[in-house]
């Protein structure tokens, strides 16, 4: 019999009943440090009083118009990501996999603009992960996600990340853009080769191509700047946002400049819900403490501290962890032991992280943690190491 649940998901058999800070508490009150803030979405930790706050007059005034009518806020969120980004236009939806599914949209519909319909065809990366939507599945190429759903959407060609040489040979006349996470999360935490993201730049520009970048994971500070761009010395053309830009409320967003969205024209793009009032006010409250004079240099002290003590704890443990990838607070420890195991060690130390591909474990921490909550991280880091190095000499 099927579950009241439809079973698309392997649950750990805990239930959290409230948060508060970095911190998550089960129905038995046990604390609980969260290292994975919703798969990197709870920027701010949780119940951060400041959101609060905010969603709760909100919801005291207004929560849904739908776009048919002006909404003040997301007037304003708007014209705060433009200010702080590339971008001259924002398009507001719930989701970071709906936010891609725009900038797709908005890439190909540019050529079509252009005069030059025939540009429809991205180019992307092995390892990516851009949503669940069927075109986000297709982009992303995962076996897996694309299995049973039928034929592929069309217009995606996969090239291994890092290879600029294979992003050449795959171009053609076709070809509308390229779409790139600018550090692979899903896939293991993956950073590309120093200079690629700039090449593809150069090359788009060159062959007048669109660079899309999906900042799904990567923005709103996760990496220590407000963008990942930012530290690759480049800006791209379209870029999808999500996760943290909401603090935990969903929400997303593709921000883009006058050029690329020149195709945009009323009735080319929707969303009932996208860009509510209450999503509005929980980006608005999100980037008021994001953009805080300090708050990004506090992210990467806290991220040089983490980052050391993790390569102690590497030096410490060769025989569990093979190697510490990432940047700011997106990391990730590739073990030698199994993953899922490690996780779940790390549970029974009251310490949340999340499991990625290549037997990776990803260190999503909220922005604002302290190094308190660094060390009592390391502490259950620790504990689990050390777990699976006594059952190797008891073997």
């Amino acid at each position: 019999m099927i579950p009241p649940l439809l079973p698309t998901y392997n649950r750990a058999d805990i239930a959290f009943d409230r948060g508060e800070g970095p911190y998550l508490f089960d129905e038995k009150n046990e604390r609980y440090l969260d290292f994975g803030s919703g798969i990197a979405v709870s920027a701010l930790g949780h119940a951060h009083p400041y959101l609060v706050a905010a969603l709760r007059e909100q919801a005291g005034k207004l929560w849904h118009t739908s776009n048919l009518y002006r909404v003040l806020g997301q007037e304003r969120l708007a014209k705060r990501l433009i200010e702080a980004s590339f971008a001259d236009t924002v398009f507001f939806a719930n989701s970071g996999a709906e936010a891609v599914e725009c900038a797709i949209k908005m890439a190909r519909r540019f050529h079509y603009a252009s005069g030059a319909p025939e540009r429809y065809r991205l180019i992307t990366f092995e390892g990516a992960f851009h949503g669940r939507t069927l075109a986000t599945i297709a982009a992303g190429g995962s076996a897996q996600c694309l299995e049973g759903f039928g034929p592929k959407v069309e217009g995606f060609d996969s090239v291994p990340f890092g290879d600029f040489d294979a992003v050449v040979r795959a171009t053609g006349p076709e070809t509308a853009g390229i779409l790139v996470e600018p550090i692979q999360g899903e896939v293991g935490v993956h950073v590309p080769p120093p200079g690629f993201l700039k090449r593809l730049r150069e090359f788009c520009d060159a062959r007048g191509l669109l660079l899309v970048f999906d900042e799904v994971q990567t923005g709103i500070g996760r990496t220590g700047r407000l963008f990942a761009y930012e530290e690759a010395g480049l800006v791209p053309d379209i870029m999808a946002v999500g996760k943290g830009i909401g603090g935990g409320f969903p929400l997303g967003a593709c921000l883009a400049s006058e050029r690329a969205a020149k195709g945009m024209i009323p009735g080319t793009h929707g969303s009932t819900y996208g860009g509510n009032p209450l999503a509005m006010a929980a980006g608005n409250a999100v980037l008021d403490i994001v953009l805080e004079a300090g708050f990004l240099d506090r992210v990467r002290m806290i991220s040089g501290s983490m980052q050391q003590h993790l390569a102690m704890l590497a030096a410490e443990h060769r025989s569990v962890i093979a190697e510490i990838r990432g940047r700011g607070l997106l990391l990730g420890l590739r073990l030698h032991v199994p993953a899922a195991s490690f996780i779940a060690r790390l549970r029974e130390s009251r310490f949340l992280g999340v499991g990625a591909t290549e037997n990776v474990v990803r260190l999503l921490p909220p922005l604002n943690i302290e190094e308190r909550h660094v060390k009592e991280a390391m502490a259950a880091l620790v504990a689990a190491c050390a777990s699976f190095e006594t059952e190797r000499k008891a073997v």
